[in-house]
């Protein structure tokens, strides 16, 4: 019998090799998002390690997507690569020198949001400062509850800040403010119990907010923004000194 000899293999098309590409990017993105979401939530810890098998193991995937994922994660802030062993990432820890610098980002970004937030017509204006008084009553509702859940009260707070931005921020404002936020909640998350007594003054800091966008004032607007989150940055770091920083070896 004469043996047929194999086909030759037929080269890829150009579409062909772009949809791989586009694959293989939108694994490597799903994935990012997954690991993130889990460290901004505490789920993988600060200090964790995460072994570059063990992850495409678990989430059924190559070890490319995964690569992809540590870079990004790593270019953003949320891990630390290990200084011998590529393959291997720590969950970046928290601190009190970290948390001062990576909060005034927050507070810069969202305050320039605020400034263009209170910029818009009066009608515009006056929809947002009711949303905002509106969101602004429920924390403190939520905090003075008994039984006060910590986690609703983020949500809360998060919802606030989110309304202004989102009616503010240009598309390239937004896009920095979503790589950013997210390493703000990672603290605000794990500090927010022993925050609870100074949700009175956070609330007070929000009308200062409310105000200067209802009357259409951008830099008062901008200012109180800043001081927000400066406020929450040493809010922060007080709760750090009681309960101490996550993370370090």
């Amino acid at each position: 019998m004469v043996q047929r000899r194999a086909a030759a293999a037929k080269p890829r098309s150009p579409v062909d090799r772009g949809r791989r590409a586009t694959g293989a990017t939108e694994r490597a993105n799903k994935l990012y998002d997954s690991l993130r979401n889990l460290i901004v939530r505490g789920q993988l810890a600060p200090g964790a390690r995460i072994v570059e098998t063990e992850v495409a193991e678990r989430f059924g995937v190559s070890r490319t997507p995964v690569r992809a994922a540590f870079q990004r994660l790593e270019r953003e802030g949320y891990v630390i690569a290990s200084p011998t062993h590529q393959a291997r990432m720590t969950v970046a820890p928290l601190t009190r020198e970290d948390v001062g610098e990576l909060l005034e980002i927050v507070g810069e970004l969202e305050g320039l949001a605020a400034r263009s937030a209170a910029r818009l017509d009066e009608p515009g204006r006056e929809t947002l400062a009711k949303d905002l008084t509106m969101l602004n009553a429920e924390f403190r509702r939520a905090a003075s509850a008994k039984g006060a859940q910590p986690g609703k009260l983020y949500e809360l707070d998060e919802r606030f800040h989110r309304r202004y931005v989102e009616a503010g921020a240009g598309s390239r404002l937004r896009s920095l403010h979503d790589a950013v936020k997210p390493q703000a909640e990672r603290y605000i998350r794990m500090y927010i119990a022993l925050l609870l007594d100074t949700v009175p003054t956070a609330g007070t800091e929000h009308d200062v907010i409310v105000d200067a966008i209802r009357t259409g004032n951008g830099a008062a607007a901008q200012r109180a923004v800043q001081t927000n989150w400066r406020h929450a940055a040493d809010r922060l770091v007080r709760a750090i000194d009681v309960m101490g920083e996550q993370g370090n070896w």
